[in-house]
């Protein structure tokens, strides 16, 4: 039998709440056997995931991030994915990295965003004008199809062009008054220092964290944190590795304790919103279990599609 190779091509197939309800049966299973490597040459990195879900099978995801590549017309980061049976261990998949990311990685935030967001949230800042950031676009408006969007890029051109290549989106210069303006904030920068800034913040808001993704990177300011009810997606992939929580971890400016839930914590109710005047924030850290469920959740249409 030929070994699958599942394209982009598939995109058009897969949805949003499908993807979310893949999800929460996923973390209803056994929690994942996790590995990560991080190489770093500079500003590169070479980043390996690797997970195993019993009943679900195992994948592994190898990335390169070379933030340089815009300068060259070049997508920043790029990959392979592996997707292996449960049953017999054998290679059963390989899928386009690109796809597999951009619906985990959107999909990751948008779960969170469906049980953390104020569920009449019509207003959405995207921090951000990138590849992630149109992704995000795409998912939220399946949860919040009245919504209406902003975009902020540190490139005000970047933002402009954004708008201009996709309906119902405003640019904004400032992102103070971007951020005071949103009902939901989505950042997906690739920023060293907190862009966010904890004052800015009000009653209500639900932060949505996805940029930081090596332990020098940060959004949003201790201020944000200490003001905010606190959730990851997985505290074994986030806290001792992301410098979004690990970093105000190590100074003491927050505990683990702080930490209310992470997706693995749904079956017992909290990882939910605290009440409708809390501000949430949820790091997204994107782990391989993730990818694995999404490529699950991919291969499974795939095979529908195929018949």
């Amino acid at each position: 039998m030929t070994l699958p190779i599942i394209t982009a091509e598939i995109d058009a197939h897969l949805d949003w709440r499908g993807l979310l309800a893949a999800f929460e049966r996923a973390h209803a299973r056994p929690p994942a056997e996790l590995d990560d490597t991080f190489l770093y040459r500079g500003d590169d990195t070479l980043l390996s995931r690797a997970a195993w879900i019993d009943g679900m099978g195992a994948l592994v995801k190898t990335a390169t991030i070379f933030p340089r590549n815009a300068q060259k017309g070049l997508a920043a980061v790029n990959g392979g994915v592996a997707l292996y049976s449960d049953s017999d261990g054998t290679l059963q998949a390989l899928l386009d990295f690109h796809l597999v990311t951009k619906w985990k990685t959107a999909g990751d935030s948008l779960f969170a965003a469906s049980m953390l967001a104020r569920p009449d949230s019509r207003k959405i800042t995207i921090a951000g004008a990138g590849t992630v950031a149109r992704s995000m676009l795409e998912a939220y408006r399946a949860l919040f199809p009245k919504a209406q969007f902003t975009v902020w890029a540190r490139n005000f051109e970047s933002a402009a062009q954004f708008a201009r290549d996709v309906a119902g989106v405003q640019p904004e210069a400032d992102l103070q008054r971007a951020v005071e303006g949103a009902d939901i904030i989505c950042t997906a920068t690739m920023s060293r220092e907190p862009l966010i800034q904890g004052a800015w913040l009000r009653p209500g808001q639900h932060l949505d964290l996805i940029g930081a993704f090596r332990p020098d990177m940060r959004e949003v300011d201790d201020t944000a944190l200490l003001r905010a009810a606190l959730f990851v997606d997985n505290r074994r992939t986030v806290l001792d590795h992301i410098g979004e929580m690990k970093d105000p971890l190590a100074r003491g400016v927050i505990t683990r304790d702080d930490i209310r839930a992470d997706f693995y914590d749904i079956a017992s109710g909290s990882f939910t919103r605290p009440d409708a005047e809390a501000i949430t924030i949820c790091k997204n850290g994107g782990g391989a279990h993730l990818d694995l469920m999404t490529a699950r959740y991919i291969f499974d249409v795939w095979q529908g599609v195929q018949g």
